[in-house]
């Protein structure tokens, strides 16, 4: 018999492919300071330490050209433009060497952060939800499909049109391939999953009002509207 439910469940979270269709969105797992020189404007030793992972909710996407409200309590709204890598077939303890076998494609992210509650839940040492798994925090562009690596390339991101973050993919400490290796150690990953791949040196507050525009050399731009 098919299943009944006390209440309408909700419908499946997505992004649009390129090309046509749309990407079931399962789980959306985000690196932290990936960039050298974004770990060290955060104040943090940029050497190459285990990889560290935090995850924000799959109805966080938003598609690139929408209008993103504002979060509720916070002052200090940040932007962290991203690669995106889209998962499509599943797996644990993936090789590095057959990674690259388990990707759809690749789109562009921004990861929205609540600073100051990002701040203060590590000066107490709590977990990071609130600052990161906010409503509409995860902005992303179609997922081009391609099965090659995306290990180099322009990454960028401008706000009313001024340059805030500029970098090279070639620069993240660790790659799509060790990202996706570390992760099926800690988790299944399955068809549906992005990784937000970390972002670089940049970050910085946006208002309401702002007109955020960012992307990877050879993908889609994202742009989105704080409001």
């Amino acid at each position: 018999m098919p299943a009944t439910f006390a209440v309408p469940p909700p419908p499946i979270p997505s992004v649009p492919v390129a090309g046509g269709g749309r990407f079931p969105v399962h789980r959306i797992y985000c690196i932290g300071r990936n960039y050298a020189a974004h770990a060290r404007e955060m104040g943090m030793d940029p050497g190459r330490e285990p990889p560290f992972f935090f995850m924000k909710p799959a109805d966080a996407v938003v598609d690139s050209g929408a209008d993103v409200p504002y979060p509720p309590m916070t002052a200090n709204l940040h932007h962290e433009i991203e690669l995106v890598v889209a998962i499509a077939r599943g797996g644990s303890s993936i090789s590095e060497a057959d990674a690259l076998g388990h990707v759809l494609g690749y789109g562009v992210g921004i990861d929205l952060t609540r600073r100051d509650l990002q701040s203060q839940a590590r000066e107490a040492g709590r977990p990071w939800d609130v600052a990161k798994g906010f409503d509409h925090s995860a902005p992303c562009t179609a997922i081009h499909p391609q099965a090659r690596a995306v290990d180099r390339g322009a990454i960028w991101l401008k706000v009313n049109g001024q340059e805030r973050q500029r970098s090279d993919i070639s620069q993240m400490i660790w790659s799509v391939p060790e990202q996706i290796a570390v992760l099926s150690r800690y988790f299944m990953l399955q068809a549906g999953d992005l990784i937000f791949t970390g972002t670089p040196e940049g970050v910085g507050p946006l208002a309401r009002g702002d007109r955020v525009a960012g992307g990877v050399e050879g993908l889609d731009e994202i742009q989105l509207s704080i409001v």
